[in-house]
Formats: structure tokens, sequence, C-alpha cells
């Protein structure tokens, strides 16, 4: 069964200044935002970003739209 989107979304105001991030990590919402925006593909991102999934990528997107 898929995880909701929402899920993958934490915010923690002890991490990354209460930004929203990936399932707790310290990978903001918005810098997956602004790798997209630059012309990164999602494959570009995970290879920087190993233990950023697909659903990560997605559920950003989902979460700003």
């Amino acid at each position: 069964m898929e995880s909701k989107w929402i899920e993958r979304i934490t915010v923690d105001p002890e991490k990354c200044g209460g930004r929203p991030c990936i399932r707790g990590m310290r990978i903001r919402v918005i810098d997956i935002l602004d790798l997209l925006s630059a012309g990164l593909t999602r494959a570009e991102i995970q290879s920087d970003l190993p233990d950023l999934e697909e659903a990560d990528i997605e559920a950003a997107l989902k979460f700003v739209s």
C-alpha cells in the first residue's frame, strides 16, 4: 500500500528552523523544489541525495500545490 504523501513531510522546530522537510531528514521541501526549478531531473536529484525516494519528490510537489 502506497503511503500518503503528507506523511512524508515533517515539521520539527529543532530541524531546519522548523521548515518542512522530508521524512525527518534535513532535506527541505524547498531544496527539492529549487533543484527541480534549476532544471535537474528527478533522477539527478536522487543521485545527489541518495536517501531521497521518488515518492519524496512527489510529496514535495504535492505539498506546494
